[in-house]
């Protein structure tokens, strides 16, 4: 397949300073994604010295006060080495053993060389089931947020010994973007073999020319086409630009390094720009409100009181259920339900942390009785402000 896009293409795309480089600067959250050939030494092994590395910069972020997540790839190819497996298997079900018996090594290193430097670690499996149901994606969400809260450096991959053809990512520079979206990250960063976009494949076009800044989404990019840049992992930069495509639709931009860069992380954090930086169009919060107010399909809806509006529209507060006076309608924890006034005026909308049946229940009542109602306390909060957006001024 032909991998290469017109040489002006490269100029064109860069931003010349049209938009600031240093996304990773000032970014709170931040997703780091991992390839195999980086993770296991391109299939010999972990490769424990950048392992080592990579855990040691992320543990400095989190003691910076940061929140990061590593999406690790390198449970198969692992599985492989130890297995005695030169070539990468076909079979659904060799691939799953593989990934079994890789996946043990791969998060024992993670664990020991986090725990060494000061930081805990949490192992966390993911199939696409998980994020396309809206309860397992609130779960999940909810679990990632409160291991950022507590400090410790969730590691990620896909559950490869479960998941099937059609459940699979497919790579985890997919998987890198769909973690990104779902904790509302400010970057996503990929790290790979390569120092970050070309305008065609260095390795086989000496003329290529480097992409440092363009527009996630630009349709140019994805003239870029290719395959794996290895035989141990799955995605070529064409699934990079894809990633950082769908990491945009959340207001996430990506930078895509090479991942043996010297303190990578850490230089980006304190605003280098490094490899190639694929920039956002929407802010994070513009783009989740924009998305929930224009939700055409509400499935319900709460009426509150004038002082829950007041607190709402005027001072720009969470909706808590001591404020909700009635619930209309048959709806899950996670839809877009509207909240109304005691006129029935939509005042906002926004994403229920409790179903309708939930709701009911703790009408009028404190957080405190949660649990004695309900059996269990999933937020105190019926919507939080970052989920709600006011559709009344």
């Amino acid at each position: 397949m032909d991998t290469t896009f017109p040489a002006q293409l490269g100029d064109a795309l860069n931003m010349s300073g049209s938009a600031p480089v240093a996304v990773c600067k000032g970014a709170r959250r931040i997703v780091v994604k991992v390839g195999s050939s980086l993770v296991t030494n391109d299939g010999r092994g972990l490769d424990e010295e950048a392992i080592e590395q990579w855990s040691r910069q992320l543990a400095a972020l989190v003691q910076q006060g940061r929140e990061v997540i590593m999406v690790s790839s390198g449970a198969v190819a692992e599985g492989m080495k130890r297995l005695g497996w030169r070539v990468r298997p076909r079979e659904v079900n060799e691939l799953q053993a593989a990934a079994a018996v890789g996946q043990m090594g791969l998060v024992q290193m993670y664990e020991s060389k986090l725990r060494g430097c000061g930081v805990g670690s949490a192992q966390v499996l993911l199939t696409h089931a998980d994020l396309a149901d809206r309860e397992r994606y609130l779960n999940a969400r909810s679990t990632l947020l409160t291991l950022l809260q507590l400090g410790v450096v969730p590691v990620i991959n896909e559950n490869d010994t479960v998941v099937n053809d059609e459940i699979k990512f497919g790579d985890n520079d997919t998987l890198g973007a769909l973690v990104a979206n779902l904790v509302e990250a400010d970057v996503l960063v990929i790290l790979t073999d390569q120092r970050g976009l070309y305008s065609a494949d260095p390795r086989r076009d000496t003329s290529a020319q480097f992409v440092q800044v363009a527009r996630a989404g630009d349709v140019r990019l994805e003239a870029m086409a290719g395959g794996a840049g290895t035989g141990i992992g799955k995605g070529g930069m064409i699934t990079k630009i894809l990633a950082a495509k769908r990491a945009a639709g959340s207001g996430a931009s990506t930078v895509i390094a090479w991942g043996r860069e010297p303190d990578v992380l850490l230089r980006l954090a304190a605003g280098e720009a490094i490899g190639t930086c694929l920039m956002a169009q929407t802010p994070k919060n513009q783009a989740r409100k924009r998305w929930i107010a224009d939700h055409l399909q509400l499935r319900g809806a709460v009426v509150v009181d004038d002082g829950a509006v007041g607190k709402i529209v005027g001072e720009g507060k969470s909706l808590l259920p001591i404020g909700m006076t009635a619930v209309e309608g048959d709806f899950s924890r996670g839809d877009v339900i509207a909240v109304r006034d005691a006129r029935g005026v939509e005042v906002a909308r926004g994403l229920a942390n409790y179903a309708s049946s939930e709701a009911r229940l703790i009408c009028r009542k404190s957080s405190v009785d949660f649990e004695r109602l309900l059996g269990y306390v999933a937020e105190h909060e019926m919507i939080h402000r970052d989920n709600l957006v006011l559709t009344r001024a």
